[in-house]
């Protein structure tokens, strides 16, 4: 009989496959480089973070840090937190895991699962803030009695895990033929650890790491980027960079376009991470056969796919929220939001209607009424203007010879729903000017942008667009515009 003592018994030893569908515009399969998917989706956790979990409990049992009846804590993006949780169900540890808000729901639930407990905590702060997930747990690690963080960014038995196992299967499973290993990193454990192990054998194996567009760890400024568990904000002290000869920065955009075609295309289930992990592997097979076409096929390209995409049905899989995030177009051709502003209006509804800011409430309430609009951007009036938000209506213009209204003169907005508010609570409101009670500003878009920006926006609350072109304001866009663009395009 064959099986295993422990799940735990089951970590690692994962194949490799060779990509051959997504890899089409490489040319004919027989002049290309090998790109060899690591699939490490098939370890029990569903991750190549399982690798570490174990480690470094083992360790801290033998030091010390951490004893029968401990707690575990760790700040995770879930993955870790997987891995933790498995060991720590089998040998009876307490787990607390922090994780940013980012990360999927169903990365939350399967902590869930294993027993543990989960701590959000927000995205957008800086690693030193009190609020940071990095904080949080540092924080619960110092005041819960028996517990033990095992800090993944800075313990060395995260590398090391991938020194003994990843890089001497990669190694092997190629027959010491691998010349590039493809990393998307997060700690640098992984590509720290294998990226060792492959240069001791061969110091001309070159290693790569695929980093998200807004990660510190190419060197890119920081900024918010969706895609999860890579890259970082600081310089974690796992990540060796002396062992990584080159970076690729890879944006959200292509990174989730480069997953759904790994599990569409290569039917492979897997996370953005392994996305990243192919942009970056398809640039450095590019560059190998511009550089030498005869001998580009002898190239091993091995490439991490760190995850299953199990984990996000809800983000990377779902339509409706890729565009909600701007990941995904709409169905056919690319709807610029000029063609909302082509409607035929209504009633002589002219494209733009602006108030001043020394209009009275009560005249701008009227011209509201008259056109049966909600709201209207707010401008600061200019020499020989129109003197009202209705003889602007009227005649389409400010009173500048070219007939628009500078961006920079739109100082804020009206609307029914604000206006209502006001004067609700105080009816004298009417006899104020509109500079006294405007809302700030509707946000822009340009009227080239694609319809996809404007739906996000409004998705995100914005109760209505200007469309701007050339530096003026033409139009504003609304939700009831979108659904009638629809409507016009459907039949």
């Amino acid at each position: 009989m064959e099986y295993a003592q422990s799940i735990l018994d089951l970590v690692g030893e994962t194949p490799l496959l060779r990509l051959s569908r997504v890899t089409r515009s490489l040319g004919p399969l027989e002049r290309q480089p090998a790109i060899l998917a690591k699939l490490e989706m098939l370890n029990p956790g569903g991750s190549v973070k399982d690798r570490i979990a174990l480690p470094m409990i083992e360790a801290a049992e033998t030091d010390g840090s951490l004893r029968p009846g401990g707690t575990i804590i760790e700040p995770t993006s879930g993955n870790t937190g997987h891995g933790l949780a498995i060991a720590a169900a089998l040998k009876g540890y307490r787990c607390i895991f922090v994780m940013a808000d980012k990360q999927s729901a169903e990365k939350q639930a399967l902590l869930r699962a294993y027993g543990a407990e989960v701590v959000l905590c927000p995205t957008n702060v800086p690693p030193e803030s009190p609020e940071s997930y990095y904080s949080v747990a540092k924080r619960l690690a110092r005041d819960i009695p028996g517990a033990f963080q095992p800090n993944q960014y800075w313990n060395e038995a995260n590398p090391g895990a991938h020194e003994r196992t990843t890089g001497p299967e990669i190694w092997r499973q190629t027959d010491g033929h691998v010349s590039h290993l493809i990393v998307a990193s997060g700690t640098g454990g992984t590509i720290t650890g294998a990226g060792r192990y492959l240069k001791a054998q061969n110091p001309d194996v070159v290693i790569v790491g695929a980093d998200p567009e807004g990660s510190v760890l190419s060197g890119d400024t920081v900024r918010p980027y969706l895609t999860e568990g890579i890259g970082e904000d600081f310089v974690p002290g796992t990540l060796e960079s002396a062992v990584v000869d080159r970076w690729v920065s890879v944006s959200d955009r292509d990174a989730f376009a480069a997953a759904r075609r790994i599990t569409r295309e290569e039917g492979v289930l897997v996370g953005e991470s392994s996305g990243t992990a192919l942009v970056a592997a398809l640039v450095v097979a590019r560059e190998l056969i511009a550089a030498d076409p005869e001998s580009a096929s002898e190239r091993v390209i091995v490439a991490i796919f760190p995850d299953t995409g199990r984990n996000y049905l809800s983000k990377l899989y779902n339509d409706e929220w890729l565009r909600q995030h701007g990941l995904l177009e709409s169905p056919g051709a690319p709807v610029r939001v000029g063609s909302v502003l082509d409607l035929p209006h209504a009633g002589g509804l002219p494209p733009l209607v602006v108030a001043r800011t020394t209009d009275r409430v009560g005249s701008v309430i009227e011209t509201m009424q008259r056109y049966g609009i909600s709201q209207l951007p707010v401008a600061e009036p200019q020499a020989g203007a129109a003197g009202s938000a209705e003889r602007a209506a009227d005649s389409g213009v400010d009173g500048q010879e070219d007939g628009r209204v500078p961006l920079e003169s739109v100082v804020g907005a009206i609307s029914e729903r604000g206006l209502l508010d006001r004067a609700f609570r105080d009816p004298g409101v009417v006899d104020r000017t509109v500079g006294e009670v405007m809302d700030p500003p509707l946000p822009t878009v340009d009227v080239g942008s694609s319809l996809e920006d404007a739906f996000t926006i409004l998705s995100a609350g914005a109760p209505a667009l200007v469309a701007v072109a050339s530096g003026a304001p033409v139009g504003v866009v609304t939700r009831l515009d979108l659904l009638e663009h629809l409507l016009h395009r459907r039949s």
